[in-house]
């Protein structure tokens, strides 16, 4: 009867700590913007006057980065490519977390593909941009080229897996599939592969204290989740109601 493997079991081990680092670090900050007051009616002008035209207002800035599009073309292209092309990659890792994959996830697989092209060239473009651009260059902290370095490697490494050093992925499958049950099965010893989890695992564990957060925070924005109705409803502070009294 084998043993358990090394490499398995510190894998199993760090995927274990990263999810929880992510859920309770994420959860931690979404409910520190919750409970953060924002008194003042400060939304980005033209703003919608009623709770449905904020949802409307949302909606497109999540879905298609409304404002970015206004702002700069070039960024919101780029931008958008790369989170159109992660979003598809990640419905498509899917597969690994269920027994039976779902109908849909078989179906947007030959999709998931060419949405990692999407996601390269997305993020050689936004990274392109903090190097060329001398005033993107002056505000860009060490945190930021670390994201899309990271996110570069996480999108490189699976596709050199795909297209030039395939690896088992039934075994590793089976590797997440045992995790959900708390069970250590083996994992392939394919250095790209171990690379590409390890890459993503340290990716679960800064999310929470990196700028990755603005996904969930821009659901907090007061700039966009706002009504324009200040002269409805006027913020009065309380130094301002003992001067009244």
């Amino acid at each position: 009867m084998g043993g358990i493997d090394v490499t398995a079991a510190l894998y199993a081990f760090l995927f274990y700590i990263a999810t929880l680092l992510l859920v309770v670090g994420t959860g931690m900050k979404i409910r520190r913007y919750a409970k953060a007051p924002a008194p003042l009616k400060i939304p980005t002008m033209p703003a919608p006057r009623t709770q449905k035209g904020v949802y409307f207002r949302m909606f497109r800035e999540v879905a298609f980065f409304e404002s970015l599009f206004k702002s700069n073309k070039w960024i919101w292209l780029f931008g958008y490519l790369f989170h159109l092309g992660m979003l598809v990659v990640l419905l498509r890792h899917i597969r690994y977390f269920t027994f039976d994959v779902w109908w849909w996830v078989e179906l947007i697989q030959p999709f998931g593909i060419y949405a990692s092209y999407l996601m390269i060239i997305g993020l050689i473009g936004l990274l392109v941009r903090r190097i060329v651009v001398e005033r993107v260059r002056y505000i860009s902290s060490p945190s930021d080229y670390l994201m899309l370095l990271l996110l570069i490697g996480i999108a490189g490494s699976g596709m050199l897996m795909k297209f030039v050093m395939p690896t088992d992925i039934i075994m590793v499958k089976g590797f997440f599939l045992g995790l959900i049950r708390f069970q250590i099965n083996d994992l392939p010893s394919s250095p790209i592969l171990l690379v590409h989890l390890g890459s993503v695992a340290f990716l679960m564990i800064i999310f929470p204290i990196s700028k990755l957060l603005h996904g969930p925070g821009i659901f907090f924005s007061p700039t966009r989740n706002q009504i324009d109705n200040s002269r409805e409803k006027r913020h009065i502070a309380p130094w301002a109601k003992k001067l009244e009294e």
